[in-house]
């Protein structure tokens, strides 16, 4: 029996048409259309390590986005354990951390569940197909940007934009657990 953290690599990410802090409905999609390689990040607004990781990924998305590359940070924490999870709080969170890149909001669960994601923040990276290519930690020291030493997100994307095989895959993601219904 295939263990559940690498069910997901080199398969189909699950499509999906959501709400975002800017108003507009997302669609997967579209970016597939409009991108080379796409980074799927849950995040929490109260995690600790999803805060500790804004600035880097804000970094990553200006580093790459020339490149054919974007974020989508997907909020999936159930707002009745976590009401600062709520799409009006995360629009809060998403002016407050002015966040280049498209924040929003899985209501139902469903896209979270279908990646099999655990933590936030815990990121996923899939191709121009939507075949997820890399599973797991953004970087190797989520409480301090200046001791990173191994940029797993950043790697993967740069090696699947230069078209090379990816060296990792995939990661342990660690973090805040999602607040599942």
């Amino acid at each position: 029996m295939q263990s559940i953290k690498n069910a997901v690599i080199g398969t189909y990410a699950p499509d999906f048409e959501l709400p975002g802090t800017d108003e507009a409905v997302h669609h997967l999609a579209r970016y597939l259309e409009r991108h080379k390689a796409i980074g799927i990040v849950f995040l929490g607004n109260d995690c600790p390590q999803a805060k500790q990781y804004i600035s880097r990924l804000l970094a990553l998305q200006n580093e790459l986005a020339g490149q054919g590359f974007t974020l989508i940070g997907i909020n999936a924490n159930d707002t009745v354990k976590s009401p600062a999870d709520s799409l009006e709080q995360m629009k809060q969170f998403a002016q407050a951390h002015a966040l280049s890149f498209p924040y929003i909001r899985d209501v139902t669960q469903d896209v979270a569940q279908t990646f099999q994601a655990k933590v936030t923040p815990g990121a996923f990276l899939l191709d121009a197909n939507g075949i997820i290519r890399y599973r797991g930690l953004i970087d190797d020291c989520p409480e301090d940007a200046t001791k990173v030493k191994a940029t797993y997100l950043r790697d993967a994307a740069m090696q699947l934009l230069n078209g090379e095989s990816l060296e990792v895959q995939e990661t342990e993601a660690t973090g805040s657990p999602i607040l599942w219904r």
